[in-house]
């Protein structure tokens, strides 16, 4: 086996300097920061449950009427649920990933 160079070992060892740095400017930036409170996290919490609760009951409530409209061996209320949960859940994953880009 051969050794490696010594300007290869150097750059490897600046490389890792500079990750240090960078992790360690990070670290002392999120110290600063200030820190969310529980009414955030509540906050949080109702705002995912709201956003997938919503496009589910408008789903229900349009699947109701479309079945009681126009009758039809397909069950329009389960089918506009299951998408109204669908669309929910990107609207809080959207939200949460917004929400925590902010950080």
């Amino acid at each position: 086996m051969s050794r490696p160079s010594k300007n290869k070992v150097s750059g490897i060892a600046d490389e890792m300097q500079v990750n240090v740095e960078k992790k360690t400017a990070r670290k002392l930036i999120a110290r600063g920061q200030r820190r969310h409170s529980v009414w955030f996290g509540l906050g949080m919490f109702g705002l995912v449950g709201w956003s997938i609760a919503i496009p589910s009951l408008l789903g229900i409530i349009a699947g109701l009427w479309i079945d009681h409209t126009w009758p039809s061996r397909v069950s329009w209320t389960i089918t506009l649920l299951f998408v109204g949960i669908v669309l929910g859940c990107l609207q809080a994953w959207y939200w949460i990933s917004r929400e925590s880009s902010h950080e």
